[in-house]
Formats: structure tokens, C-alpha cells, sequence
């Protein structure tokens, strides 16, 4: 990228993350004002879309004008004038209506897991909280409130919980009462109906604007840059909304079971997700590069997988707070504690496993929600296997090779770490590295598994790697950060990690400013072949939220590393579950591939486009 692309995208990063300070401190300090500040926003994009929809309407009163104030009789050319206005006002109307569906999951009926509803029916009464339509279990590590509006809100609201099986496996029952107590404080804040009228207009103007660009009228372009501009900026701005929400529901959590039990939940919570995200789903969706079908039982993996022993609780919140993005829609893990007047204690299990309180329900449920999960993921899947079938092949014909190459042995390496992801890689890491020592390649990869296991030998691999190519030094960085975020991660390769970074810090700086000065940073075009592109979009194809998708290869910094692409996404669904959607997506792409939206990173799509001028997927077309 040249100098100015590069200062314009970190110059957007920066002011984004400065408008999210303000609006935070205005919410807090002048709620009044924030209030109704994010109100004009909000009326400002509806009354373009009702603008809209009276333009759009004005044909039909003119022409009802002339029909019956002048005695005129309708004639061919009166309907070829409302041809337009009628698509365009169909389009506007079909934006607005919206069907809301009630969460999935299965729904608890009467008298099934009696303990279950009786304790969530407790809490309910004590918070006084709205009476519930159902309670679900499903198979994802949250819980959550959902207020499903009847009639666009104007006769109410059908209110579910909807609980996670894993949650449920990790959280003893006081625990997992701080979770349910926290879910009512949404139910029963008293701005709820705002916050949920905010939430909804979020996703309204992106549906508006893709639905106008998909029926190619003349003024689509105009109203796209319109919501292109507005709908970032409102939803920057009703971040600072969602974190004072979720810190007024622990607040209630904890005047309903105690700072204590509502602290340790957040620990918990906190651990497990990071060690979910550091081994459990690399593991997972790297076994579907061999493996053609997803595995039969998943559930008690991953809570299996979430569970460990007592981790440096110090270092885990210096973590928290290191990693935040001031964008995202919840506070820090020391945010949520330090505004519960909490301390971070050791939290280890003070009773039964709230998943008891399903009783016989348990292992039934959990085989269905199993095979519901399995079913779900099974097109991402295989997607991803299909597109690892290269690799398999290749792998194939190096092992036939007798007298390999230096080079084919590092490459015989790195796929036996990608594709056999049972097998131990170092030997043959090794291997390569007898043949060539001063191989980065192999060095960088055998350096950042050694580390991975506790091994602390491979910190001086990665800095003869770096030695040897000092552009490793910022993707090395990068690696050992998502490294240094496992919870489990002994404290010696910690501090050697640590050590690491420091020492590679100062060279991928100025890496970064060389290649702003040079303009060697500059994207370039995919050279994704058609068998690849149609693979991508098979896996794009899986999620409706996913409009249109460009591609552009980024220059590799570290010599013989496999190519890195930037995937933009016209993302079609709500702005708040963009950044769940986008882990699920880079998941089952696989590590090559790094995904974003443009919602926070405008200079960087701008470059994406500029390289790959036509989308390389349309929803629909494939």
C-alpha cells in the first residue's frame, strides 16, 4: 500500500477507536445527551428511507390526481410511469417488513427439567422480570435474552432464554444462576424497548441499500453511498449503549445472587472462551482437512475442552485488557469486575455442574443437539475438506519422492502439520532443517509448535528465523500473540513468548514503515485459479449474510510462506453479530484467508476493491 493508504487506514482505525472513547464517556457521564443523540442518528436514516417510500409513492397520487379530480381515463402510459415507483416502493416496503422468528434450540415443555425451570422461574419472580414464552437449550458456549417483537413491537414482545448446553457443562449451578440473573437484567432494564429499537434499525439501512443495488436502480448508487457513510457511524455510536447495558444486567446479577457468585462467572466464562479459541476450534476445523465427515459427538469435546486447571488470573486480565477493542459491544473482562467492586479470586467449582439440573433430559438432549450441530456445520465442512484435497494430493507425491529436495522436505513439513494434524511435525521439520539449516521456513514453524507445547527452544528457532529474514518479525508477532492468549500457557513460555515480541518489536516497526515509504506493501491480485474460487464461494454460499466477497493477495512478509489472501465481505446480515459470523466464516476458510467487512477498516476495502475490481462472489450466482 503507499504511504497515504496506509496512514488513511491506521488514520480510520484511530479516529474510530477515539469516537468510541467519547461516546463512552458521554453515556456514562450524559446519558440524557447520548440518548438522544443516538436518536437523531436513528431518525435521520429512517426518514431518508420514509423520503424514499413518499418519492417513490408520488407517481400514484398524481396519477390518481388526473384519473378522478380531471375526469381523465386510465390509459397504457399511466401504468408504464408507475412500473417504477412501484418496484422501488416494493422493495422499501419488503425492507421494513421483517419476520421475526423465535431462537432456535430445543424448547423445554412443561414439566420437562423440573429443576431447571423451577430455579430459572425463581430467579424470574425475584428480578421481576417479563414471564417467559420458552426456554431453550442449545449448543453454543453463551446464553442469552431474546425479545422476539409482535407486530414490529406494537403489541409487545414474546421473551425467551436461551441457554448453552457447554455453558451449562462449565458452570456449577450458583455460577450458572449468575448467568440466568444476568440475562433477566437485560429483560428488565428500563430502556430495554429503546435499546432493542436501536438493535433493529442497525440491520434495516444495509438491508435497504443491498436491496435497491440488487434490483440496479438508477439512484442505488446514491443511497448506497448514503448508508455507506450512515450505517458504520450509527453503529459505532450505539456501541457505548450495548456496554452500559451489560454493565447495568451484572449489576442485577449480583444484587440477585451475589458479587461473588456473578464475579466467578465472569472468570469462568472468560477462561473458557479463550481456550476454546486458542485449541479447541483451531484443532477442529483443521481435522476437516482430512477428515471428510464432521465427528459424530461434539458437545462434550468442547466442553471437555473448556475445562482445565487453575490459570494466572493476573496475567489473564492483563490480557483482557491488552486485547480490547474499544468497538466491541461488551467491556473488558476488568472493566465488568472493577464496576462490580469485584476481585478476580480463584474460581474452582463449588458444587454441582449446573448441567445436572436437566436431570434425565441430559444425554438425550445432548445426542440431539449433536446431530443438529453436526448437520449445521456439515456444508462448511466438507467445503473445507474439498478444498484441502489439493494439499492431500500433494502431500501424496512427496512422500513418493525418494531423494527429496531441501525445499520439498520443508514443504513435506508444513503439510503434514496442515493435513495430519495427529502426527507430530517436528521430526520432519527437523528433517528439513538437516538438509538446509538456514531454511526460514521451517524454522519459523517448528520454532512457534515447540513454544505451543512448552517447549522453550523454540524461541531461539524463531530468532534465527527472524535473523535469517528480519519481514518474519511481524507475522512472528502476530503468531505469538494469539499464542499467548491460552489461559493454560505455563508461565516460562510466557515470559519467553514475552521476551520474543520485545526483541522482534522494534524490526517489524520499522518493516511497516518501509514498506509505507516504498509502496512494497501494496495488495496485489488473487491468483486464485477457477477450481479455487468456485471452492470459496461454495463456503461463502453457506451463510446468507454474505452479499458479495473481492479478493487480494497480500504481500507475504516472511519468504516461503504459503500466500495470505484478504477476503472483503458485503455483510447483509445485523451489524451485531458481524464479528461471530466472521470467526465462524475464517474458520472453516482455513488460516490463509483473513476476512473484514470495511465497517471499521474503510481505507483497506477501498485498496481490496481498487485491486479486485469485480467481486469474485455474488450470492445467488453460484
Amino acid at each position: 500500500m503507499t504511504q497515504r493508504h496506509a496512514g488513511g487506514q491506521r488514520a480510520d482505525e484511530q479516529r474510530a477507536r477515539d469516537e468510541v472513547r467519547r461516546l463512552e464517556v458521554e453515556a456514562r457521564d450524559a446519558p440524557g445527551r447520548y440518548r438522544l443523540r443516538l436518536l437523531a442518528l436513528a431518525l435521520l436514516g429512517y426518514g431518508v428511507v420514509l423520503g424514499l417510500l413518499l418519492l417513490a409513492l408520488a407517481p400514484f397520487v398524481l396519477v390518481a390526481v388526473h384519473l378522478f379530480v380531471n375526469g381523465a381515463s386510465l390509459a397504457p402510459q399511466h401504468v408504464f410511469v408507475l412500473v417504477l415507483p412501484a418496484a422501488v416502493a416494493a422493495v422499501i416496503l419488503r425492507t421494513l417488513w421483517v419476520r421475526f422468528e423465535p431462537p432456535a434450540g430445543h424448547r423445554l415443555a412443561p414439566g420437562e427439567a423440573p429443576r431447571l425451570q423451577a430455579a430459572v422461574e425463581r430467579l424470574r419472580r425475584e428480578m421481576g422480570a417479563p414471564a417467559l414464552d420458552g426456554i431453550l437449550i442449545d449448543e453454543d458456549f453463551n446464553a442469552k435474552a431474546a425479545s422476539v417483537p409482535v407486530a414490529l413491537g406494537l403489541l409487545g414482545h414474546r421473551h425467551y432464554l436461551v441457554l448453552g448446553w457447554p455453558l451449562m457443562q462449565v458452570l456449577d449451578e450458583d455460577a450458572f444462576a449468575s448467568v440466568i440473573a444476568h440475562e433477566f437484567g437485560h429483560f428488565g432494564a428500563h430502556d430495554g424497548r429503546f435499546a432493542a429499537w436501536i438493535y433493529l434499525a442497525r440491520g434495516t439501512w444495509y438491508r435497504l441499500r443491498d436491496g435497491m443495488a440488487a434490483h440496479d436502480f438508477s439512484f442505488a448508487w446514491l443511497l448506497a453511498r448514503f448508508y455507506a457513510w450512515f450505517a458504520p457511524r450509527f453503529d459505532l455510536a450505539s456501541r457505548a449503549l450495548t456496554r452500559r447495558h451489560e454493565y447495568a444486567a451484572d449489576a442485577a446479577a449480583a444484587r440477585a445472587v451475589g458479587v461473588d457468585a456473578t464475579a466467578d462467572a465472569l472468570l469462568r466464562i472468560e477462561i473458557a472462551s479463550r481456550r476454546l479459541h486458542a485449541r479447541f476450534w483451531p484443532r477442529f476445523w483443521a481435522r476437516a482437512r482430512s477428515q471428510r465427515h464432521p465427528p459424530v459427538q461434539v458437545l462434550s469435546a468442547l466442553a471437555q475442552a473448556a475445562q482445565g486447571r487453575e490459570v494466572d488470573l493476573d496475567r489473564l486480565l492483563g490480557l483482557a485488557a491488552r486485547a480490547h477493542d474499544p468497538r466491541d459491544t461488551h467491556p473488558t473482562l476488568p472493566q465488568r469486575l472493577e464496576a462490580l467492586g469485584a476481585s478476580a479470586r480463584p474460581h474452582g467449582a463449588r458444587g454441582h455442574a449446573a448441567l445436572d439440573l436437566l436431570g434425565p433430559l441430559r444425554d438425550t438432549l445432548e445426542r440431539r443437539l449433536d446431530d443438529a450441530w453436526r448437520e449445521a456445520i456439515r456444508g462448511h465442512w466438507e467445503a473445507t475438506y474439498e478444498a484441502a484435497a489439493g494439499d492431500r494430493a500433494r502431500l501424496a507425491v512427496l512422500e513418493g519422492i525418494g531423494q527429496p529436495t531441501p525445499e520439498e522436505l520443508a514443504e513435506h513439513a508444513l503439510l503434514v502439520e496442515q493435513v495430519r494434524i495427529d502426527v507430530d511435525p517436528l521430526p520432519f521439520y527437523a528433517r528439513a532443517l538437516a538438509a538446509d539449516p538456514d531454511r526460514v521456513m521451517p524454522l519459523f514453524r517448528a520454532g512457534l509448535w515447540q513454544l505451543r507445547h512448552g517447549d522453550l527452544a523454540g524461541g531461539e528457532r524463531l530468532r534465527r528465523a527472524v535473523a535469517l529474514d528480519p519481514g518474519a518479525a511481524g507475522p512472528a508477532i502476530e503468531d505469538l500473540r494469539a499464542l499467548a492468549a491460552d489461559p493454560d500457557l505455563d508461565a516460562a513460555t510466557f515470559a519467553v513468548i514475552e521476551q520474543v515480541c520485545d526483541g522482534f518489536r522494534p524490526l517489524a516497526d520499522a518493516q511497516r514503515d518501509d514498506d509505507d515509504a516504498t509502496g512494497e506493501g501494496v495488495l496485489l491480485p488473487h491468483d486464485l485459479d477457477a477450481d479455487a474460487l468456485q471452492r470459496l464461494a461454495r463456503k461463502l454460499a453457506f451463510d446468507d449474510r454474505v452479499a458479495r466477497a473481492w479478493v487480494a493477495r497480500r504481500r507475504t512478509a516472511l519468504r516461503e510462506a504459503p500466500p495470505q489472501y484478504l477476503v472483503l465481505l458485503d455483510w447483509r446480515g445485523s451489524v451485531a453479530g458481524e464479528a461471530a459470523g466472521l470467526r465462524s466464516l475464517a474458520e472453516a476458510l482455513g488460516s490463509g484467508h483473513a476476512l473484514f467487512t470495511g465497517t471499521d477498516q474503510k481505507a483497506l476495502a477501498r485498496q481490496v476493491r481498487a485491486v479486485c475490481a469485480e467481486p469474485v462472489y455474488r450470492k445467488g450466482a453460484h
